[in-house]
């Protein structure tokens, strides 16, 4: 793609989970970053259809878009600075995330797939795995129950589906924070928490670390739904069904940290309840 869009290198190519980001110049001269998605990615729902949202939000809480070429997976983004929120206090960045939530979700695309189709096929694959499911049954059937209501609703407005610490970058010159990597449905804004109160979850217990676990992930849910003027009820029922579907996932691929994956799962779930 570099020679076909008129690319010069200016830097070397990082390979992330699914795709390959190198630094790159345009023609004018403008830095810039190519994407582009690895033959072998492991599929992952809507990754694909990145670029239609990045094209309706035109830059606005979102990295810009230069050109796409759907076909070859392949994307020109701007260059943001390479400095996630990883670092940055975790209420602070909840802070940050809420805000984006609000300039993310536009109305509904019609050339982008509904979240509803998505969970009634995780809801029936939960469902047909439920007795052997590493997790209280209890919270499996609410997950279920719950899930079942949440997919009969219409959507509301394009959501990003995978913003955590680690998919938001600043945009130097104006001072702000943009998201990347977006895997956008059609859906319910309050979908989209429960990534941020899973990941640094090691934080909640470490060395300075105020209260308990549970105190910690409270906070942060409690941030991200005030922040964006969330329903709190509604953001619950959402933290919940994406738990146990997440743990539901671990289970079935496996691997050394399954265990304690789900034993994060578990506690998110938990926590936002009691």
């Amino acid at each position: 793609m570099t020679d076909a869009w008129e690319l010069a290198p200016d830097g070397p190519s990082v390979a992330g989970r699914r795709a390959d980001v190198r630094p790159v110049r345009t023609g004018d001269g403008r830095p810039a970053v190519l994407k582009v998605t690895r033959a072998d990615a492991r599929p992952a729902p809507a990754a694909d259809d990145e670029h239609l949202a990045l094209q309706r939000w035109r830059g606005r809480g979102a990295v810009r878009l230069l050109r796409a070429d759907p076909g070859r997976r392949a994307l020109l983004l701007e260059r943001l600075e390479p400095v996630d929120l990883a670092d940055h206090w975790d209420e602070q960045a909840c802070e940050v995330v809420g805000g984006l939530y609000v300039a993310l979700h536009v109305a509904p695309m019609p050339q982008l797939r509904s979240l509803p189709s998505y969970l009634r096929e995780w809801r029936a694959a939960l469902a047909a795995d439920a007795a052997s499911l590493p997790m209280p049954r209890r919270m499996v059937d609410q997950a279920l129950a719950l899930a079942a209501d949440l997919a009969a609703e219409p959507p509301t407005a394009v959501v990003h589906g995978n913003l955590h610490y680690g998919n938001v970058l600043p945009r130097a010159e104006e001072g702000t924070w943009v998201a990347i990597a977006p895997r956008p449905v059609n859906g319910d804004p309050h979908y989209e928490l429960e990534p941020m109160l899973r990941h640094r979850f090691e934080e909640y217990a470490a060395p300075g670390a105020f209260g308990s676990v549970r105190d910690g992930i409270r906070r942060r849910f409690h941030t991200l739904v005030d922040t964006a003027d969330l329903d709190e009820h509604r953001a619950r029922d959402w933290v919940v069904v994406r738990s146990v579907l997440a743990a539901h996932r671990l289970h079935r691929s496996g691997g050394p940290d399954q265990r304690s994956g789900i034993t994060r799962c578990i506690t998110v779930a938990k926590a936002v309840q009691d």
